[in-house]
């Protein structure tokens, strides 16, 4: 299906006066060349008349600010833009993360193909930790190893602490081990982006299409000092969605109490011109990390299959499938209820220990 294309991206030089004696045929021309010089911004005659939720509107490509934030051999390219809003507002696309913040924590690898860490076995990874990488919570607290695999990126905090961030943003696929010393209940609160190439519009060249949407998926697994497994995600997590994108037909979208719906919305077909598509975003909430975070409001977590996400060739997770498919506590891929068009996802759990 091809894109919509509306005038919102004509570029600012054509008066208004020329705007409103083109043909559709003119309309269409400029509006391509707008978005051929990457817009940021959505001008505000858009008619967004169809859309009635509560999320700010963007429309078309962002600028690309950061140019390779992060660089792997066979990666995609890691950038990162803005984009304004119809109401005003300026959003950082694919999201406003902590890559780039080098006090962050960076966990630690369970397998990296792009620093070549290619390791077979959880205990090969574990071997390699010299015990530097604990995050302390509580000094008379338990050691938790987590172990995770995230398409594309994730930062991990527990009650409020930053623990550990995915030390890939984008691609080779990779899977990680985060280590912290806590008391139990804790809760883990999870920043999860679906990394994307057509900045604003959460596509990427896939399959032979240059705006193709892609997914996301998250899978971990906590386990204690006694290598029990304590925690797995599954459909108990809460998960909620704050960049939805790429959105053809606004009508598509719909909220019901606080879910943010888009699973009647196209997220199939190697479209080869989506510039013009839309993108929802809504702020992240205040404390959203802390245990006291009331998150009884959100939607449970929707659970994906293995094949739905597409890990059978992704050695990251296939070396470690004792962990993530043990036969007694088999960890399930989260997301929010779109994997495809949802880009960015806070997850959120309170573990309680055995």
């Amino acid at each position: 299906m091809k894109p919509i294309l509306i005038p919102a991206l004509l570029t600012t030089t054509i008066s208004a006066v020329l705007l409103a004696a083109c043909s559709q045929t003119q309309i269409d021309s400029a509006a391509t060349d707008a978005n051929e010089q990457t817009t940021a911004s959505v001008n505000s005659s858009v008619d967004a008349s169809s859309y009635t939720g509560t999320a700010s509107l963007t429309q078309g490509v962002a600028q690309t600010d950061v140019t390779n934030a992060y660089e792997c051999d066979r990666g995609r390219q890691t950038n990162i833009g803005s984009i304004q809003s119809t109401d005003g507002k300026s959003w950082t696309v694919p999201a406003a993360t902590n890559l780039l913040n080098t006090d962050f924590p960076v966990a630690s690898d369970l397998n990296n193909p792009c620093m070549g860490n290619d390791y077979r076995t959880a205990s090969e990874a574990l071997d390699q930790l010299d015990g530097s990488d604990i995050i302390e919570i509580d000094a008379d607290g338990e050691v938790y190893t987590a172990y995770v695999f995230a398409d594309n990126y994730f930062e991990m905090y527990v009650n409020g602490v930053a623990v550990g961030r995915d030390n890939v943003p984008f691609t080779q696929f990779n899977s990680n081990i985060v280590r912290f010393k806590a008391k139990a209940p804790f809760t883990v609160a999870m920043h999860l982006v679906d990394w994307e190439e057509n900045l604003g519009i959460g596509s990427e060249s896939n399959n032979g299409s240059e705006f193709h949407a892609g997914d996301g998926g998250l899978v971990a697994v906590i386990k204690d000092e006694d290598n029990n497994i304590i925690a797995k995600t599954d459909e108990n997590w809460k998960a909620q969605t704050f960049y939805t994108a790429p959105i053809r037909d606004l009508s598509c979208v719909s909220e019901s109490g606080s879910e943010r719906l888009s699973i009647n919305c196209v997220t199939t077909g190697n479209v080869q011109d989506s510039s013009a598509d839309y993108g929802l975003h809504w702020e992240l909430p205040t404390n959203w990390q802390q245990a006291d975070f009331d998150d009884s409001s959100w939607p449970n977590a929707t659970t994906y299959s293995n094949q739905t996400i597409g890990v059978d060739n992704k050695s990251a997770y296939t070396n470690f499938v004792d962990i993530f498919d043990n036969e007694k506590a088999d960890a399930e891929f989260i997301w929010s209820t779109n994997v495809v068009l949802d880009n960015e996802v806070i997850v959120r759990y309170t573990v309680n220990g055995l």
